[in-house]
């Protein structure tokens, strides 16, 4: 009997490609946890990673095992209690219940094992963003900061070592050998055919013999002292770098901050723009993001601001509106950007202000966005502001959600931003 004993050591990410394997296997029951996690997390602690739960039934593999075959005879216990056909009632309370939990059943009352493993934080935001984009993404021009990419480009006869291309320097050997002995083993197979005929011929001719054979001796130490390779026959891998055009993209950020909006109604707002924040930076390069914050007056803030500012008033919503129209004229043409936005409001707003809003969207900020999304957070009947809205929905770079509940966020934003099919 043969041992084998496996003594190839182990790095230090010896389990990386079985994990990958893990994921993309059940990728789907992994992505619904991910859905629920976030639903339940503060804001704080949306970009780290997750505890992920799978029922273990979920994970178990096909096996193959000898069966007993053959015919048998088995006695079972009777019962007085069941007849044949009679349905059995599921058991109530803790029986049953497996790993579920402490003291609750599983959801679809039979019993589980679960299966807990933590992903990453780039695990975690890779499948949280899978099939999400910007809509209508376009190239406009060159950004102002030029990236380069590095390209393979033919070859090149001098480098360094690292950049040999093997089979190129082979090949152009082969050639050279080729050119450079061609006429001599012409010449070659012609003496030996001499050669042949003198040695078959009467009378015999040795010194002719002699002569030829030095010749064809000579020829094959010129043909073996052709050099199987030679400096002129390596050639390198040869790279350039060109400039690629980039996607410039900016999205607004507009958040009502009145006094409409209490607590748990920005908190919804403020998660709504963390998982936008978030997409944007680990999806997009170089994506401007602008936040603006409003009451009866609108104030671009920066990150920190935006999101922890506890600044309050009244509602005017054009004014955002106005402020980013502005910004646009002043910083981002539309011939060079693409230009998105999104806005959150609980829907109050003076009704006054409500039709010219819907004015400033249709003759100024639509014509020149690729995408404007509205999120109305709000469990009470929609107001004006809502009203107008529904107008423009004869735009199709207009969208408009609702948000009731934190239960909403995250599909409100899937549907927002999902991958168009062409």
């Amino acid at each position: 009997m043969a041992h084998f004993i496996d003594r190839r050591l182990n790095g230090k990410n010896k389990s990386t490609v079985n994990r990958q394997r893990f994921l993309r296997r059940h990728k789907q029951q992994i992505k619904e946890s991910i859905a629920d996690a976030v639903n339940k997390r503060s804001i704080t602690d949306v970009e780290s990673g997750e505890d992920i739960t799978i029922p273990s039934r979920d994970i178990r593999e096909p096996s193959f095992h000898q069966g007993r075959g053959g015919q048998r005879e088995v006695v079972h216990p009777g019962n007085d209690q069941f007849s044949p056909g009679d349905r059995i009632e599921r058991p109530q309370g803790g029986a049953g219940q497996g790993g579920a939990g402490e003291g609750q059943a599983s959801p679809d009352g039979e019993g589980q094992d679960e299966f807990v493993f933590q992903i990453s934080k780039d695990e975690y935001l890779d499948l949280l963003f899978e099939d999400l984009e910007l809509p209508n993404l376009e190239k406009n021009q060159l950004n102002k900061i030029v990236e380069w990419k590095t390209f393979r480009s033919g070859y090149k006869s001098s480098g360094v070592p690292a950049n040999i291309a093997i089979v190129k320097s082979l090949q152009n050997s082969l050639a050279r050998r080729t050119a450079m002995t061609a006429a001599k083993r012409r010449q070659l197979r012609e003496l030996e055919q001499t050669l042949d005929q003198l040695m078959s011929t009467e009378p015999a001719q040795p010194l002719e013999e002699d002569r030829v054979k030095q010749e064809i001796k000579n020829l094959r130490e010129k043909i073996s002292s052709v050099p199987f390779i030679d400096t002129f026959d390596l050639r390198y891998k040869n790279y350039e770098r060109r400039p690629q055009p980039t996607s410039q993209a900016v999205m607004f950020c507009l958040m009502d901050v009145s006094g409409s909006m209490d607590q748990a109604t920005k908190d919804m707002a403020k998660r709504f723009y963390i998982l936008l924040y978030l997409f944007l930076n680990r999806t997009y390069k170089n994506v401007d993001v602008v936040f603006i914050r409003h009451h009866t007056q609108a104030k671009e803030v920066d990150e920190h601001e935006f999101f922890y500012s506890q600044e309050t008033g009244g509602t005017i919503v054009s004014s955002a509106l106005r402020m980013m129209d502005d910004i646009i004229k002043k910083r981002y043409s539309p011939a060079e950007w693409n230009i998105y936005a999104a806005q959150a409001s609980d829907g109050d707003n003076w009704a006054d202000d409500s039709p010219g809003c819907r004015e400033l969207l249709d003759k100024h900020i639509l014509p020149v966005s690729r995408y404007y999304s509205y999120i109305e957070i709000t469990r009470r009947a929609h107001q004006t502001l809502w009203r107008e809205y529904e107008a423009l929905a004869n735009h199709s770079n207009f969208a408009m959600q609702n948000i009731r509940s934190v239960e909403d966020i995250f599909p409100v934003f899937r549907e927002l931003f999902k991958k168009q099919v062409n």
